[in-house]
């Protein structure tokens, strides 16, 4: 009984912290375990992987920036509500691609619009839906303040799922995630949150995350988070991701050798 008190104080001021530093995305936090995105295509040639490790998911994403401006993804969450490593709980797959329309002067914002099938887990129900069975677009927008030091992600869009083994019509909702990030700790560390869900028949309890993002190079991006409903003790709980970025070789047509790491 202690402990579940422990827990439960522990709980509710994760909440407080969240509702009093108000924190939600990132420009430079790009996919890993988050829902939100940012406006910007990673550069030409380069290869993402980017693998998570959850409490009740892992999940493992991989993007090739194909061809300039655009980016290709496959992505594939496997689930663990029983907590048996041995066995798993069903999966969710999902293909995207994603272009970058506009980008400020400065590099440091702009827009994006993304579209594929099989869409984030959080998003729509507790285990998603797969691929081919559902259709969406949304539209990362990214845009700085204070000099770069917050970033603020807005990424709206729709999601169309198709009829399934229970629900014999096809269904619509309106999806949302928006992620602030704060560089409190200089350029390379950064306090993120986000608030994510959907409206519409596929409407979820909206989901908060929060936690800690360290970019040390060019190479490797690391993030902690915890996430949870809210009004509620289901979420994602905690989570620890990796995105490895590769040299620029897997472009396709004439390869620019364009400066991949800044």
């Amino acid at each position: 009984m202690r402990y579940q008190r422990i827990k439960r104080k522990i709980i509710n001021i994760v909440d407080v912290i969240l509702v009093s530093i108000i924190v939600f995305a990132s420009s430079q936090a790009f996919a890993q375990q988050y829902a939100s995105d940012s406006w910007v295509s990673k550069p030409y040639g380069m290869m993402t992987v980017i693998p998570t490790i959850g409490q009740k998911s892992s999940m493992l994403m991989t993007t090739f920036s194909l061809l300039p401006k655009w980016e290709f993804t496959a992505a594939v969450w496997v689930y663990d509500y029983d907590k048996n490593k041995r066995t798993d709980d069903g999966y969710t797959t999902s293909f995207y691609a994603k272009y970058m329309f506009y980008q400020n002067k400065a590099e440091t914002g702009g827009m994006a619009v993304k579209f594929g099938t099989g869409l984030d887990p959080g998003l729509v129900t507790e285990n998603g839906i797969n691929a081919f069975s559902s259709y969406w677009v949304n539209f990362p927008t990214t845009i700085p303040f204070f000099n770069n030091k917050l970033s603020w992600d807005i990424m709206p869009g729709m999601n169309t799922s198709i009829k399934n083994s229970m629900d014999s019509t096809a269904s619509t909702s309106f999806t949302y995630t928006t992620r602030l990030a704060w560089y409190c700790f200089g350029p390379k560390l950064a306090v993120v949150g986000e608030v994510f869900g959907s409206e519409g028949k596929t409407e979820n309890i909206p989901d908060y995350r929060i936690g800690m993002r360290w970019e040390p190079g060019p190479y490797a991006a690391f993030a902690i988070t915890y996430s949870k409903e809210f009004n509620s003790n289901s979420g994602a709980g905690f989570e620890f991701g990796v995105m490895l970025f590769s040299p620029p070789f897997v472009g396709l047509g004439k390869h620019h050798k364009e400066q991949w790491a800044k």
